[in-house]
């Protein structure tokens, strides 16, 4: 399969302007072309498609675009018929419908073309029908339907043409019909020299131009036979002899100037209609002159044959019985006939079919005895004359007489037996009269009459023996008139009644027994009447046949939901309209009204007041198909979830103006078959799509002129009708943003409406890996000091810190000994004795023996460092391992660091490794400013004197002053003694650590 075969199929598919043309380099840059511009959604700017899924019909009416590509851009190249009528499109470019090279019929007229380009229709190679009428187009481009192989149609009435270019239809071989009516055309020798090769032509129109002679120097194509010349200035023919020899249809009517003498010597033998009227033909010179003419094939209309008392008449009779031709009809309009004569047409001996005498003044036909001797005809019409009144009569006479039509008069009074002397009518029309009184036997004898027209007259009253002949009777025609009651048995004669229109009376209630006897009525129809309650007994007795019910436009009402259903017993009905009843409308609709109606196809409720619709209202119908409820509702209401329930068969929804604000899915969601939804012109803000993805079947969907929010509620609803490929959005790209005038709802901006997913998860994912990086070295660098700063937030918000300073101040020990468990031994047995035993004695606290028992263990050791001048750490492999040393230190470091207090004393039972060391950096920060104690071991020379000398220098450190300044000194003088005094020569660190080893 080809790739652009691919394409046709889908559905929603509409494409901007992609232009086949001969300069692209090959198929598949035209076709790469095509699908850059490609957009979704099945909508398109100011076509709406007809055909319904075939891609192939679309109208475009009264859109107002002076650009035509604002029509045809977007359409699909599936498109056989287009219709861009009443725009305003001013000029066709070349290539226009260079995508739509399917079309077969395209309709233009009623714009302001004045402009078409030579290749304008280029590639349009199965182009049938073309429709540029109704423009003002001066001229036409020699070229411009060249490449219209199979053009069969073309109009152009109603412009502005003076003249046709000469080889305009050189290709165009296959046109037929011609229009091209109502132009400035005054050489009828050039339109001949257009036209004279197109060998399949048979119909031209010239009528209304200004043409005065039909002379030329061509010959019109053997295949044409109706021309129209009328409304001309023709002041003589001027043709050669065999000009006519092939027309069939001629007419010249409206041309003033043309005579009897003009037709002397033509060819007229093949002529099977020639119309005359309003010119100066005289008929029987023109049969007199013109042999080779069938009197039977002219249209005597317009001819002055009712002067001289009818005598003219009766010359055209014995000319016609002269010629012994058959004569199938004989029109005679517009000729001031103002009576007619016993046997007038008594020499027409061949009269065989129908008699034309409408447009007449005449005032009276009587029995039609004028006619005498004509009883083969079939049809009579004496329409738009002046007759008054119908006599009666009594012998039967036209026994072939089948149809009689005295439409259009100002007959008042139709007597008794007034039709007896044609029995086998089969159509009567009498409508459009003045007729007020009809006689109770004004139809008898009409035994076989199927069609009956009496309206538009004055009737009012109906009697039981009104119709009492018409057994046959198939239609009844009694629209608007002035009846007001139908009576028992009015109809009881019309068994095979099949259509009873009542519409336009002023009916307001039926007789019991008003319907008795119409054992086949299908349709009746009953609105604009005065209708204010339908009973259940109304249509009782139509009950097995009625199908079509119209009660439209009449005064019912209902005031409670407990009204028993009308149509309870109207199991057949197919189609139901109750719209816009008088004065208010319906307000109140009972759950139960329609009741019964399980066969209705058609339900019309437009133009009511209904206050709210019942969840169960629709529930018997079944089979409905096509339900219309425009403007039916009074205010904004939702439309209550299930309504259309048990419709699944419904296939065409007209919701229009009827002030819905939202709905549910539940709304619409068992609608599988519908394939039409209008909803346009309702008050509906915003809408879910999946409303409309429930619906399986749904091809069109109208939402113009709802106000619907171009804000982030609406954003799903704008995704959907861009990008769906099953819907026609009616109009998409005209819906306007109620809240933005100059936007559209189709491209609002929906940014702000979605999470950017990739940015916020770039930015969460890079956050955890920054924090996942910087949070072990945080631990390591800050821990101590966030937890110490921790710890003393704690206290200070348990107002504790203010009493933990004060303590402070007063230093109820000299020291604070911090030591792990596993050194508790040392401390007991030396560090204790020496300190608290010996002179000088020093207090000492000790968390074993001086913590307040049941406090927390963090305000015991902040409150020990603060209680004590001095904080000695004794410093192990167990130590650095502890916790609670570690805390201890940190905050002894930060009275010496950050207090400028020096109250840390740091004394080493064990050698710790460099390396060991420095991972504790606040202890090695320490070291590197203070001079500590390490206690002597055994591998000492003189381990005693060692020994003693780490007392001396211990209590030294413990009674030195917690001014920083002043202890440095004194520091440094006991440093110096020491050194003196010491028997072991101790070479400094090269890490450059103060250590003094005793």
């Amino acid at each position: 399969m080809r790739f652009f075969e691919l394409l046709l199929p889908v559905r929603s598919v509409a494409m901007t302007k992609c232009k086949y043309r001969s300069i692209f380099s090959g198929p598949a840059l035209t076709i790469a072309s095509c699908l850059i511009q490609l957009i979704l959604g099945y909508s398109f700017k100011n076509c709406i498609e007809v055909s319904l899924s075939h891609h192939s019909a679309f109208r475009c009416l009264n859109r107002y675009e002076q650009n035509i590509g604002a029509f045809v851009d977007d359409l699909p190249p599936t498109t056989t018929i287009l219709n861009i009528s009443y725009n305003n499109i001013s000029k066709v470019p070349g290539f226009t419908f260079a995508q739509l090279q399917n079309l077969t019929h395209l309709q233009m007229d009623a714009n302001n073309i004045s402009e078409i380009d030579k290749d304008a229709f280029k590639n349009l190679h199965h182009l049938k029908s073309l429709n540029l009428s109704s423009n003002i187009l001066p001229s036409l481009n020699p070229g411009i339907f060249e490449n219209l192989y199979t053009l069969t149609e073309l109009y152009m009435s109603d412009n502005k043409l003076r003249c046709l270019p000469p080889n305009i239809f050189n290709v165009s071989a296959c046109l037929k019909t011609l229009i091209i009516r109502r132009n400035n055309f005054s050489c009828f020798s050039a339109v001949v020299e257009s036209v004279k090769d197109l060998t399949h032509l048979t119909r031209l129109d010239l009528s209304y131009n200004k043409l005065q002679s039909l002379e030329n120097s061509a010959s019109l194509p053997s295949s044409l036979q109706v021309l129209y010349l009328s409304n001309n200035e023709l002041v003589t023919l001027g043709c050669h002899p065999g000009f006519f020899s092939r027309i069939s249809v001629l007419d010249l009517s409206n041309n003033s100037k043309i005579s009897s003498e003009h037709f002397k010597g033509l060819n007229l033998s093949k002529m099977t209609y020639l119309r005359l009227r309003l010119t100066n033909v005289t008929v029987p010179e023109l049969l007199n002159l013109s042999l080779s003419l069938n009197p039977a094939h002219v249209d005597f209309s317009g001819l002055n044959l009712g002067h001289k008392n009818n005598s003219m008449i009766r010359t055209v009779c014995r000319l016609l019985m002269n010629s012994l031709t058959e004569m199938q009809r004989m029109i005679i309009q517009q000729n001031d006939i103002r009576y007619l004569q016993r046997g007038l047409f008594f020499n027409c001996t061949n009269l065989t079919d129908s008699l034309d005498l409408s447009f007449n003044r005449l005032g009276r036909v009587g029995c039609l005895e004028f006619l005498e001797g004509q009883y083969r005809l079939q049809t009579i019409t004496v329409e738009h004359n002046l007759l008054s009144e119908l006599t009666s009569c009594k012998t039967p006479q036209f026994h072939r007489l089948t149809e009689l039509s005295y439409r259009y008069n100002r007959i008042l009074k139709v007597n008794a037996f007034a039709f007896a002397h044609t029995p086998c009518l089969k159509t009567l029309k009498l409508n459009i009269n003045t007729i007020a009184f009809l006689d109770h036997e004004a139809l008898r004898g009409l035994t076989q009459l199927t069609t009956l027209r009496l309206d538009n007259n004055l009737l009012t009253d109906l009697y039981n023996d009104s119709f009492f002949d018409l057994h046959s009777l198939e239609t009844l025609n009694l629209r608007n008139n002035q009846i007001s009651v139908i009576f028992k048995d009015t109809f009881q004669s019309l068994k095979r009644l099949n259509i009873l229109d009542l519409g336009g009376n002023k009916i307001n209630n039926f007789r019991e027994g008003a319907f008795t006897g119409l054992e086949s009525l299908a349709n009746i129809y009953l609105d604009r009447n005065r209708l204010g309650k339908i009973e259940i007994q109304s249509f009782a007795k139509l009950s097995a046949t009625l199908k079509v019910l119209d009660l439209q436009s009449n005064m019912i009402r209902y005031l409670t939901e407990q009204t028993t259903s009308p149509f309870t017993n109207l199991s057949k009905l197919e189609d139901l309209k109750l719209d816009a009843q008088q004065p208010y409308g319906i307000t109140l609709v009972p759950g139960t009204l329609f009741s019964g109606l399980s066969s209705l196809k058609q339900l019309s409720l437009t133009n009511n007041h209904i206050s709210s619709f019942r969840s169960h209202t629709f529930d018997d119908l079944s089979s409905l198909e096509y339900l219309t409820l425009d403007n039916s509702c009074v205010g904004v209401k939702p439309l209550p979830p299930g309504i259309f329930k048990n419709l699944q068969k419904l296939k065409i929804l007209d919701a229009e103006n009827m002030g819905i604000r939202s709905f549910s899915e539940h709304v619409f969601g068992n609608l599988t078959s519908l394939h039409k939804l209008q909803l346009n012109r309702n008050a509906m803000t915003k809408i879910n799509p999946a409303v409309f993805e429930k619906l399986p079947n749904l091809t069109y969907l109208d939402l113009r002129n709802t106000p619907l929010s171009c804000i982030c509620k609406n954003s799903e609803l704008q995704n959907w009708t861009n990008t769906n490929q099953r819907v026609q959005i009616v109009y998409l790209y005209s819906m306007r943003c109620p809240e933005l005038s100059n936007s559209s709802f189709h491209n609002f901006d929906t940014k702000v409406c979605y999470l950017d997913i990739g940015l916020y998860l770039f930015v969460s994912t890079s956050n955890v890996v920054f924090l996942l990086t910087i949070l072990p070295l945080l631990y390591v660098k800050l821990y101590w000091k966030l937890k110490y700063s921790y710890y003393v937030f704690r206290s200070w918000f348990g107002e504790q810190w203010r009493r933990l300073r004060d303590e402070e101040e007063e230093c109820e020990y000299d020291a604070f000994i911090s030591y792990n468990s596993a050194d508790e031994e040392w401390v007991v047995k030396e560090l204790v004795p020496n300190l608290e035993g010996n002179a000088p004695s020093f207090r000492l606290c000790l968390h074993h023996r001086d913590f307040e028992p049941g406090r927390y263990i963090v305000d015991n050791i902040v409150s020990a460092v603060y209680r004590s001048r001095k904080t000695v750490c004794v410093v192990s492999q167990h130590f650095l391992r502890s916790e609670w040393c570690s805390l201890e230190i940190q905050l002894a470091s930060y009275l010496l660091f950050h207090e400028l207090r020096d109250v840390l004393v740091l004394v080493f039972l064990e050698h710790i490794p460099e390396r060991q060391i420095s991972a504790y950096h606040r202890m090695r920060k320490v070291m590197l400013k203070k001079t500590y104690l390490q206690w002597p071991g055994s591998d000492c020379a003189d381990p005693a004197q060692a020994q003693e000398l780490f007392w001396v220098q211990l209590r030294r450190a413990l009674k030195s002053s917690n001014s920083r300044g002043q202890g440095d000194e004194e520091e440094r003088e006991d440093q110096k003694t020491i050194e003196k005094e010491s028997q072991v020569d101790q070479p400094q660190r090269d890490d450059g650590r103060n250590v003094l080893l005793l």
